[in-house]
């Protein structure tokens, strides 16, 4: 007999696959809050919106301009964004590499994998 699975040993089936990819070699790890610009600029980009280096230092919800600034300079440095031109060269438009989408792509194998329940 099948045991049922709860929600949450799903969660945490993905969590320990998800820590599992860390640990193989791609990009440097982010701390947390780097973590969560990054998730915050690949949920722009999936709903196609334009974000500026402005744009993110306007954004209270990282800490003041040059925390925000500092972080997306060292994500840069570590190859998880990259910045390009805009029609007003001034500004910089952020876009994740493609070593970022292929973490992600990664991760969403792990939910997969671990809402089907196989290793």
């Amino acid at each position: 007999m099948k045991r049922s699975t709860r929600p949450a040993d799903i969660y945490l089936r993905f969590l320990q696959l998800a820590e599992a990819i860390r640990g193989l070699p791609s990009l440097p790890p982010l701390d947390p809050l780097e973590e969560r610009i990054l998730s915050f600029i690949a949920r722009a980009s999936k709903d196609n919106m334009r974000l500026s280096v402005r744009d993110m230092m306007g954004n209270d919800e990282f800490g003041s301009p040059a925390t925000v600034h500092s972080r997306l300079k060292s994500m840069r440095e570590k190859g998880w964004i990259m910045l390009s031109d805009t029609e007003d060269t001034r500004r910089k438009q952020i876009e994740l590499t493609q070593a970022a989408l292929l973490h992600f792509d990664k991760l969403s194998k792990c939910l997969v994998q671990a809402a089907s329940g196989s290793r």
